[in-house]
């Protein structure tokens, strides 16, 4: 039994904390695509030869390009007993090439969990991290930029009965605990993932 998950929430949600928690407890990659993006632009591969003509114009890569990046990295074998998407799908259109690609590689989604925190306490949040993207005007931009494009997969994501609500505001060890009542029926009697290899 593998454990494939998206991590969903707003910024200043606690996405990164959570994510790095359960990569440690479960053994399972927290797979962030800015990250990827990064990393495939600096590898100077085909792939990342593209990804770094998009970069330096400043424009987005295609939703195409991200689940084909995606799609590589699930390919690894650090992924064989599961992932934790973070920061992808973004939208409706990423969603549904998501599940297109997990389905071809007869992977589906075992959970989308979202981090259910409202705004006011965001912007507190945020407002205590004094990154240099956390200036009240760019704050406002980014939870508008979340609600407009990234909120519609909640209801993407409930359709499908794959939704799991968390009270992202509580302190992260509730956090934590919360994430474990939902990951601990998916993994069935054993308690850690683990992928057998007629699926790959």
């Amino acid at each position: 039994m593998a454990l494939d998950l998206v991590l969903l929430g707003p910024p200043g949600s606690g996405k990164g904390t959570q994510a790095a928690r359960m990569t440690e407890k479960y053994g399972i990659p927290a797979i962030a695509s800015g990250d990827i993006l990064r990393a495939q632009a600096d590898a100077g591969t085909p792939l990342g030869r593209l990804v770094r003509s998009y970069l330096d114009r400043g424009e987005l890569v295609p939703d195409q390009l991200v689940v084909d990046i995606i799609r590589h990295r699930l390919s690894e074998p650090d992924t064989e007993a599961g992932f934790i998407l973070d920061g992808f799908p973004r939208t409706v259109p990423q969603a549904q090439a998501l599940d297109t690609m997990l389905a071809e590689l007869d992977r589906p989604l075992d959970a989308v969990l979202y981090l259910q925190v409202e705004g006011p306490a965001l912007r507190e949040r945020l407002d205590h991290r004094h990154r240099r993207d956390d200036r009240p005007d760019i704050v406002d931009h980014r939870l508008d930029v979340f609600l407009d494009q990234t909120a519609p997969l909640i209801g993407y994501y409930r359709d499908q009965g794959k939704l799991r609500l968390i009270d992202g505001a509580q302190p992260p060890e509730r956090v934590a605990a919360a994430i474990d009542e939902v990951i601990r029926p998916l993994l069935g009697a054993g308690g850690a993932p683990s992928r057998p290899s007629s699926r790959r």
